[in-house]
């Protein structure tokens, strides 16, 4: 299928055939027949990305820190790859379309194949011609539904939610601020909703536009005596409420707001206007009160809500984003708003980056801009061969996921072409797996797990997915008879964990996880000095806060912080001491969100060692993350944060290093060497009994600090 992407380094814009979108569960595939530019949100990003490098720093401060954090802390190459990931990857545009339901997951009941749908979600509702949606995030259509206005799905559920964030009752009189698309559509809601419309923009054209479609009366801006004019329309009161929907970085907005609202109105910013307002129309002389608006409604930006597909019971929350996308449908539907004069220019999907070079150069004037897509097209699944050469080796590989660190750590140093073949790429996003397979060499890239793990020539399987697939991936890698390396952790609970033991022992082939901080070259010089043994260590993590709200925090999805990332310090320990864990038991500080990520693991292994991991989420950032020290007949080692490592013996030893080595470059040499003389670089056993420590410190916590042993 085909789809829009640009580079954000380049701001090169093409249209370009990619993997459909993957159908994971509580989705549906549609088709599309529509898809709308939001000419301000989306005209900002191109213009962005059009921008040379010193232009996209001075539009991303909080960003250009953020590279230079990770340059002090991981050094240059490893923020060059940062920054190139971000730069080079393929890019999607587009939240809001039309069309019809091609494939539905088996979870999904609301909707069928053939269903009219409009669709919203920045990610999901993209310009291409396949898009992968979670149901909350589609509403069904009439079958008569016309699809060229239902594309405006996602702005009209914004300007929604404005509109009913300022509350206004029948009969009356609310402002917008700024008559471009949102603003437009707002209008319109409020007049439906028997609101008196008073519209204000800098623009002429927008202006008069509003004049006849959708406001009671409107203004210019810089109409001369507009505070007195706008007042005489509302008896001398000043109006109800003010919506704000422009996008400026100027005061005026949220000032003229204060000045022509009444005495304990209400002012709603919807556009990205700054906040910082005179007090005396705020506070002192009407008192009145200033709301944010949510973007679609509640449900954005809630994982629950969006990706897992749990509604809000309408009795406690009666409009959620989807609802709101639901009524703004019925408005259509039903004739109470008429947006087709709204669209202003169409583009054949194959002309879009014309339509955003219109945008960005402001060409000629423009309020909807839709793109058509050729329905004749016929929708189905298939890989897509690169340009690269590949050559089947002893060794070839395949990766399920291709994110952030496998980006950053795993694909960077994977050995040469010459020495293993890369076969395949599957990605949820298309995009991505396009871009990851040019850019690593591999000969295809593919939405569909299958066409990996059918793959005869890959032998060996890298499962680099969300923590809630490992298990998935890693069983039906090894019952195709492929090597695996997964990402920690291994798995989530027990019982994936013991089909993994029994397909291990079943098969013969061989698992390996990313435990790499037993591979640093300070951690083999400190193993080298301690040797095996009993031990007493402690290993104190800055780990940092993660919201509550993050993906990697959700139980189901990432399994926690202890079973997410805990496991890689009880490795570390495991490696040190030559022993596995026995027995653990944990104590955390109390957590109002129940999320146990400050919290001590005592750890008995069955040499007798000892070993706390201090996991803490509640320290300075100034601080370096990771601390680890040991203690052994009269032997002490540290290593800081792996950049420097301390042994005092009979005298004290140091070595540093120039920046941070965690031993991914050294785990992945070791790991294809294995594949070579089939020894695994981690015993299975050692896999195995830390997965089964992490699942113990959090049974512990439940059980109010006991003891579990296994």
């Amino acid at each position: 299928m085909e789809q829009l992407t640009q580079k954000l380094g380049s701001g090169q814009m093409m249209i370009q055939e990619l993997p459909v979108p993957q159908l994971s569960s509580g989705m549906v595939l549609v088709k599309n027949h529509y898809s709308l530019i939001s000419a301000g949100t989306e005209g900002s990003t191109v213009q962005a990305a059009r921008k040379n490098l010193i232009g996209k720093a001075k539009e991303r401060p909080q960003q250009v820190k953020q590279v230079l954090e990770v340059l002090k802390k991981s050094g240059l190459v490893q923020t060059y790859r940062t920054v190139m990931k971000k730069l080079d990857a393929y890019s999607p545009l587009g939240y809001s379309c039309a069309g019809e339901v091609v494939e539905v997951a088996d979870d999904v009941t609301e909707f069928k194949v053939g269903d009219k749908v409009a669709c919203a979600g920045a990610g999901y509702a993209n310009h291409a011609e396949i898009v992968s949606i979670p149901v909350n995030l589609c509403v069904k259509l009439s079958p008569d539904a016309d699809l060229s206005l239902a594309c405006y799905n996602t702005l009209g559920a914004i300007a929604l939610q404005g509109v009913r964030q300022v509350d206004m009752r029948l009969g009356e009189t609310c402002a917008v601020i700024g008559l471009g698309l949102i603003g437009q559509l707002a209008c319109m809601e409020l007049q439906a909703s028997g609101v008196n419309v008073v519209g204000i923009d800098v623009s002429k054209n927008a202006v008069n536009i509003a004049k006849e479609h959708c406001t009671d009366v409107a203004f210019v801006r810089s109409t001369p005596g507009i505070e007195e004019q706008i007042k005489d329309y509302t008896q001398g009161h000043g109006v109800d409420g003010v919506l704000i929907t422009a996008a400026t970085d100027s005061l005026d907005p949220i000032n003229f707001a204060g000045a022509i609202c009444r005495k304990k109105g209400r002012v709603v910013v919807l556009g990205a206007v700054p906040t910082g307002f005179d007090r005396d129309p705020y506070y002192y002389k009407k008192e009145l009160e200033l709301k944010m608006s949510c973007s679609y409604g509640p449900g954005r930006y809630d994982i629950n809500y969006e990706e897992k597909g749990v509604d809000y019971p309408v009795s406690y929350v009666r409009w959620t984003e989807k609802r709101n996308m639901e009524a703004f449908q019925s408005l259509i539907q039903s004739g109470k708003i008429k947006l087709d004069y709204l669209t202003t220019h169409r583009f054949k999907f194959d002309d879009t980056p014309k339509a955003y070079d219109m945008v960005v150069s402001h060409s000629e004037p423009f309020l909807g801009i839709v793109l058509e897509y050729d329905t004749t097209k016929e929708y189905k699944r298939e890989s897509i061969i690169t340009s690269n050469s590949v050559q089947v080796k002893k060794v070839n590989v395949g990766f399920i996921g291709a994110g952030s660190y496998a980006q950053g750590n795993l694909l960077p140093n994977l050995p040469s072409e010459n020495e293993v073949g890369r076969i395949a790429v599957m990605t949820n996003s298309g995009t991505t797996s396009k871009r990851v397979a040019e850019k690593y060499h591999f000969a295809q890239c593919t939405s569909s797990a299958e066409d990996l793990l059918n793959n005869e020539d890959i032998n060996t399987l890298f499962v680099a997915t969300r923590h809630d697939t490992h298990a998935k991936y890693v069983i039906e890698g090894l019952k195709a008879g492929k090597n695996v390396y997964v990402e920690k952790p291994l798995c989530l609970n027990l019982n994936e964990l013991s089909q993994i033991e029994q397909l291990c022992q079943e098969k013969g082939c061989g698992v390996m996880i990313g435990f790499n901080r037993r591979f640093s070259p300070l951690t083999q010089e400190l193993k080298m000095k301690m040797g095996d043994g009993k031990m007493s260590m402690i290993y104190r993590v800055n780990a940092g806060s993660i919201p509550a709200d993050s993906w990697i925090q959700d139980m189901q999805i990432g399994g926690g912080r202890i079973i997410g990332e805990a496991c890689h310090f009880i490795d570390m320990m495991t490696y040190m001491c030559g022993s596995v864990p026995c027995k653990v038991s944990a104590s955390a500080l109390p957590d109002p969100q129940g999320l146990n990520d400050t919290v001590n693991i005592l750890i008995e292994f069955e040499n007798g060692s000892t070993g706390v991991v201090a996991y803490y989420a509640n320290g300075s950032k100034a601080l370096s993350k990771e601390y680890f020290e040991v203690y052994a007949a009269g032997t002490t080692g540290i290593i800081y944060d792996f950049k420097k490592c301390e042994i005092y013996g009979r005298k004290v030893e140091a070595k540093k290093l120039s920046v941070q080595n965690k031993g991914q470059k050294e785990m992945l040499n070791q790991f294809f060497a294995s594949l070579q003389d089939g020894k695994m670089s981690i015993s299975v056993k050692e896999i195995f009994s830390v997965t089964k420590a992490s699942f113990a410190a959090l049974k512990s916590l439940q059980e109010d600090g006991m003891p579990v042993k296994f």
